[in-house]
């Protein structure tokens, strides 16, 4: 057993700790099997690694096209099946609650099955999902959005530490073309939902069902990777003392929070702008454009965060950008719309990025880190799901939208207040014991 009390980081960004730590950043991915001893010493993939790549694009670029599909037709849908505002939002919020509800599930059907099995069947029951809530109604709708959510959050949190594991000397550069493929999947399917239905002759349905054919694909060449491990590895590590450690709980609330402001753009911006005079089309692409911005960021933000002695000034910058880009898409005049999702894709590219960042900054070692992601992720977007809800009940509470302003305010000045916090240079207190 070796416990850890002292939780300060090194005051000097040069000691080694803290170089390391820095150097990490290159290595955002963190696996969720890293208490595994027999994952970790798994020989690396030498099977057509250029395949291995191409199926871990495809499956990363299906981690969000069911959650930004629904968004641009969200008021056609409503209407054509009689939905509240209220129940619109649930339907926003389900998808979202089931990433943390489903989250801390992976790693256990990972040793289990082995991780490439898992994903394989995710992929299919995460095509089931969509395909179940474009073809059955209003309960086919909640009922797909619960499957796609629940299987977006295995496999996210599954497929980082694939990543990291099968090509652990180019980890850096991996972790750009993961966030790129999330950026990319985000984007496509909230710009090109609409025009999708349209050219299946108005039909809301075709459009949501057309993202099955991703998984699909996805399965496909995923397939090849399963059975080259063998699961039901044993645990090798345990953490413990993460839930009584107030620092865990601020990098917990940050991820929380300003996912809830995510999920809240995924959700409900292309009604929002389609509220103040866009049409259908219009409002996806903006979307699309600020979900694209976010990939610079995403890139840009964790390097930036480290030339200080912590991340709260960066924490707080991100956020703000975030926030002007929201109240300048829900309050000012429309003919800078473009200006302000661009802001806003600025600021929420860099709060998601930084989120992941800190979760390795605060972690002693990679086992830590696993645990507190798994931690961060489940209590986190399960937190996230209230931010979407609240939009919904708000509109149906008010029957517009210029309310929805202290929602934001509220939320964004939550996350910079737990970020404030999260962002000390300090470590989370815990004990990592060996048990296998």
């Amino acid at each position: 057993m070796s416990p850890e009390t002292d939780n300060a980081l090194p005051a000097r960004p040069h000691d080694s700790p803290q170089a390391k730590r820095t150097a990490e950043l290159e290595e955002l991915l963190i696996d969720a099997e890293a208490d595994d001893e027999q994952v970790q010493h798994a020989p690396p993939v030498v099977l057509r690694p250029w395949l291995l790549l191409l199926g871990l694009v495809l499956v990363a670029l299906n981690l969000r096209p069911a959650l930004s599909s629904m968004a641009p037709l969200l008021g056609e849908v409503s209407r054509n099946l009689g939905l509240s505002a209220a129940q619109a939002g649930l339907l926003t919020t389900l998808p979202v609650l089931c990433l943390g509800l489903f989250a801390p599930l992976a790693p256990v059907l990972a040793r289990r099955f082995g991780a490439e099995r898992v994903v394989l069947g995710i992929l299919l029951t995460l095509g089931g999902g969509i395909v179940l809530r474009s073809s059955f109604g209003e309960v086919g709708l909640f009922a797909g959005s619960i499957l796609a959510g629940a299987s977006i959050g295995v496999i996210g949190v599954l497929l980082p530490g694939i990543v990291k594991r099968d090509f652990a000397k180019h980890a850096g550069t991996m972790t750009g073309v993961y966030t790129m493929a999330l950026c990319l999947g985000a984007a496509m399917a909230a710009g090109a939902t609409v025009p999708l239905s349209q050219h299946f002759g108005q039909n809301w349905a075709m459009g949501l069902g057309f993202w099955v054919v991703p998984a699909v694909l996805a399965a496909m060449f995923w397939l090849p990777q399963v059975g080259r491990r063998q699961g039901a590895h044993h645990a090798a590590y345990r953490v413990r003392g993460l839930l009584r450690d107030p620092l865990a709980w601020q990098v917990t609330l940050y991820m929380g929070l300003q996912s809830s402001l995510a999920y809240i753009v995924f959700g409900w911006l292309p009604s929002i702008l389609i509220g103040r005079g866009l049409t259908p089309t219009q409002a996806g692409l903006v979307l699309s454009g600020s979900v694209i911005v976010q990939l610079a960021s995403s890139l840009a933000a964790p390097w930036l965060a480290t030339r200080g002695k912590d991340q709260r000034l960066a924490i707080v910058i991100v956020m703000l950008l975030a926030l002007a880009g929201l109240f300048g898409c829900l309050y000012a005049p429309l003919d800078g719309l473009w200006g302000w999702a661009i802001l806003l894709g600025l600021g929420q590219g860099g709060t998601f990025a930084l989120a992941l960042t800190l979760i390795v900054l605060r972690s002693r070692d990679a086992h830590v880190a696993a645990n507190l992601s798994s931690m961060a992720q489940g209590f986190g977007y399960t937190l996230a799901s209230m931010g979407p809800f609240a939009v919904g009940l708000v509109h149906d509470w008010t029957g517009g939208w210029t309310a929805l302003g202290w929602i934001f305010g509220v939320i964004g000045l939550g996350a910079i207040i737990a970020g404030l916090g999260a962002g000390r240079a300090l470590y989370v207190n815990v004990v990592s014991e060996k048990v296998g």
